[in-house]
């Protein structure tokens, strides 16, 4: 029997878009430099889909049971594994830039805008409490407007308990949220199928406006980040699987077109519904999916406190500055607590490195150095932030008994292996 030809997956899709974008943006520069306003509109669509998915299943999930200690529950696990991984990421960063060097023998001249944006970010400081405050909406409607995950989130927690504490009365509104989820999650289909073709215009203009020539004389960072990321994720999904007895690599597999859609768009939210979708493929439940990604996207940015402790080293050496184990354990240390929530404030990545560099005595000015290769940089962060939060989602799921082995190995095999690998009869 003669079988149709089958078009190939999403990821698939979008891995040939990414390879062909960075070939047309390196032959055809003055037309790859035109084509960011298609990448911006993929990711205006994409986050458009965002406040309003998150919110209602999000209130499916917390009405569904009312329980507010499942809820508390949920958050304190969340927090012990946040906190496992942002340590181990930041050890990794220090110890692979230790052996690597990557920053002796760097002669890169830093412009004068560049070098005064990194004096003015040394200046400026993360208050940990105003942030905590913040988290506290003043207006729904703003927080929507402006999409702050962490302030819907707090909102639609106690709305959400509100809900199911009136009863019958909550009925209807529990029904609108499954109504407007089911409706969003059909809009997110239609958004991705442009993936593609967003993900080719983000990295023809990627390509096109910095070059490849960007990444030579900072390759050996370029490569040292790449490097400590990649064994980061090993490390991780290693121990993850041993403390399920499940093969965390399956989850790789299962997200891969969620952490190609960040790397290429170097965007944490571009691969928020597309993740989420296929957590909940692998059998998780919405109430935990639509509370750990968003919270995690604030609280366990693993790529982004491996890539700070990693540039903070690398300054030092540029400038030939030794510092010794007590002096990096107590940057890793200070690092742990000023990274927390940086993904809601904007350039706070830049800023705290460059704060932390001053902290230390280190010249500012060598963070200018990095922004060259910034973009490279922030692909390969944004792929690891996305990995760790989809992990650290399945890992809750576990710990709250949400998911088994059993359950998890089948949901995988029905909807990842056997969909990718279809038997033609």
């Amino acid at each position: 029997m003669k079988s149709k030809r089958r078009m190939p997956g999403l990821s698939t899709q979008i891995l040939i878009g990414l390879i062909l974008g960075a070939v047309f943006g390196y032959f055809f520069p003055e037309i790859g430099k035109n084509l960011k306003p298609f990448g911006d509109g993929f990711i205006r669509m994409i986050k458009m889909i965002i406040v309003p998915l998150i919110f209602s299943t999000l209130i499916m999930g917390i009405a569904g049971t009312g329980d507010f200690k499942k809820l508390g529950r949920l958050g304190g696990k969340a927090i012990i594994w946040f906190e496992l991984a942002t340590t181990v990421a930041l050890f990794i960063g220090l110890v692979v830039m230790n052996i690597v060097h990557p920053g002796v023998g760097v002669n890169i001249s830093v412009s004068a805008d560049a070098g005064a944006q990194a004096a003015e970010a040394a200046h400026k400081t993360v208050n940990m409490v105003d942030y905590v405050l913040s988290i506290i909406p003043t207006n729904i409607i703003d927080a929507f407007a402006r999409s702050d995950m962490l302030e819907i989130i707090f909102f639609a927690c106690f709305f959400g308990v509100g809900v199911a504490h009136i009863g019958k009365g909550g009925e209807q509104i529990v029904s609108l949220c499954r109504s407007v989820a089911a409706v969003m999650f059909k809009v997110t289909g239609y958004v991705m199928s442009l993936a593609p073709i967003g993900v080719f215009a983000m990295i023809a203009y990627t390509v096109s406006s910095f070059g490849i020539g960007m990444m030579i004389p900072l390759g050996k960072l370029i490569l040292s980040l790449l490097f400590a990321t990649l064994l980061f994720v090993v490390i991780l999904l290693s121990v993850a699987s041993a403390l399920t007895h499940v093969n965390f690599f399956h989850v790789i597999k299962a997200i891969k077109a969620a952490l190609l859609l960040s790397f290429s768009t170097a965007s944490s939210e571009a691969a928020l519904p597309i993740a989420m979708q296929h957590l909940e493929k692998l059998g998780i439940s919405k109430s935990i999916v639509t509370f750990i990604m968003p919270t995690g996207y604030s609280f366990n940015l693993d790529g982004s406190t491996l890539y700070s402790s990693a540039a903070i080293l690398f300054i030092a050496q540029i400038y030939g500055i030794p510092l010794s184990i007590g002096q990096q354990l107590l940057i890793m240390v200070t690092l742990m607590l000023s990274t927390k929530g940086i993904a809601g404030v904007p350039g706070a990545g830049f800023i705290i490195v460059a704060a932390t560099a001053t902290a230390f005595n280190l010249p500012a000015e060598g963070v200018a150095i990095i922004l060259g290769i910034d973009r490279i940089l922030d692909m390969i962060r944004t792929t690891c932030n996305v990995c760790g939060n989809c992990v650290a989602t399945v890992i809750v799921a576990f710990w709250e008994k949400d998911i088994t082995k059993e359950s998890f190995q089948k949901a995988y095999t029905e909807n990842f292996q056997l969909a990718s690998n279809p038997k033609v009869h």
